[in-house]
């Protein structure tokens, strides 16, 4: 009995060993600097693990500093605070160990260097999510991370360690690729089987055919001046007979 009892507590201390190991290996993993619970979410991938709210407040920041991609600020959101998830101190309230505030985690100092009043209604304030990652765009891109070249500098200048650069620009390359299957699989308008025939312009009434002048009266035929009576015949002077032809007629009688 006595060594079944030993041997279960040997069992029992290994398990316990085996547990505190594996507990430190994920906590090793999990990068130092960054806000309690600022790890992703399980079972969110992709553009789910982002609050509708702070993806419009990524896309708007970036428009501000051209070449930033909206990416770049989500990966850097979700290291410091889970896209204003956590709730650990610091990031709604009060200051965390390090003294970082807001869901971008800015230090007092730095916020007050790129602070960007995003709300004019509003008071500045690091813990306002537009405010912050407003401020945060412009610190990047203040430190040339409007440039691919000048990328990798300006997120370790927001964070002087060189595993959170790797991690914010692998998170940054998550989301893009999954923006990319949203663009690809946006269901498109059903097209209509039959396109609706487009009206035909209503004929245009044609022109009312102009009235045709009234057909103008001939002008009346100039009388024709009336036949001029010829002259009359002058009678014929009763013809004298011939001389000739009395002298036979007397010559006859006279035989």
């Amino acid at each position: 009995m006595d060594n079944s009892l030993a041997s279960w507590e040997n069992v029992r201390r290994g398990c316990v060993v085996t547990l505190t190991v594996v507990t430190v290996a994920v906590a090793a993993l999990i990068p130092a600097g960054t806000a309690a619970g600022a790890t992703s979410r399980p079972g969110l991938s992709g553009l789910a693990a982002i609050p509708a709210t702070y993806l419009t407040l990524y896309k708007d920041a970036a428009r501000t500093c051209h070449g930033l991609s909206w990416e770049v600020l989500a990966g850097i959101g979700t290291m410091e605070s889970d896209n204003g998830r956590s709730t650990a101190r610091g990031v709604h309230y009060a200051k965390n160990r390090k003294g970082a505030e807001g869901p971008m985690q800015f230090e007092p100092t730095t916020f007050a260097e790129y602070a960007v009043r995003a709300d004019q209604s509003r008071k500045l304030s690091p813990y306002d999510p537009e405010d912050a990652i407003f401020s945060a765009a412009r610190m990047l891109c203040s430190d040339g991370g409007s440039s691919a070249r000048g990328l990798k500098g300006a997120i370790f200048a927001y964070n002087h360690a060189w595993w959170y650069v790797r991690d914010v620009l692998a998170i940054a390359g998550r989301y893009t690729a999954a923006a990319a299957v949203v663009r690809h699989h946006r269901p498109r308008p059903a097209r209509p089987r039959h396109r609706a025939s487009h009206p035909r312009h209503p004929s245009r009434p044609k022109h009312p055919s102009r009235p045709k002048h009234p057909s103008q009266p001939k002008h009346p035929s100039h009388p024709r001046h009336p036949s001029r009576p010829k002259h009359p015949s002058h009678p014929r002077h009763p013809s004298h007979p011939r001389a000739g032809h009395q002298q036979r007629a007397g010559h006859r009688r006279r035989g």
